[in-house]
């Protein structure tokens, strides 16, 4: 199977409480496959003129590249940072039996 369809979605969210509403959300939904919610982050960045460094999870989204527009919306619509990370990484090469997994748990 071609691997160019897939892809691989980040979102750092504050805690692990709004990781998971976001993990459940995308899963129920059919916009992704599995989420990895990946507590202990800390992120390093500047906002507003000011150096940060928060606590963070990182959410590691499998999804489908047709979906990821709505993946998109979907985060933003529960997440409550002014500008969420949502990065979207094409998959190059996977193993083909997850790859269909994948594929068969999203929706089209």
């Amino acid at each position: 199977m071609a691997a160019g369809p897939f892809r691989i979605a980040l979102v750092t969210a504050p805690n692990m409480k709004t990781a998971e509403r976001i993990a459940v959300d995308l899963v129920d939904n059919k916009l992704a496959a599995c989420v990895n919610c990946v507590p202990g982050l800390i992120s390093h960045y500047r906002w507003k003129g000011k150096r940060m460094r928060d606590r963070e999870v990182l959410l590691v989204i499998k999804t489908r590249a047709p979906l990821f527009k709505r993946l998109e919306a979907a985060v933003k619509a529960v997440h409550p940072y002014d500008v969420p990370e949502i990065i979207g990484i094409p998959v190059l090469e996977g193993h083909a039996p997850y790859l269909q997994w994948l594929g068969a748990q999203t929706g089209r």
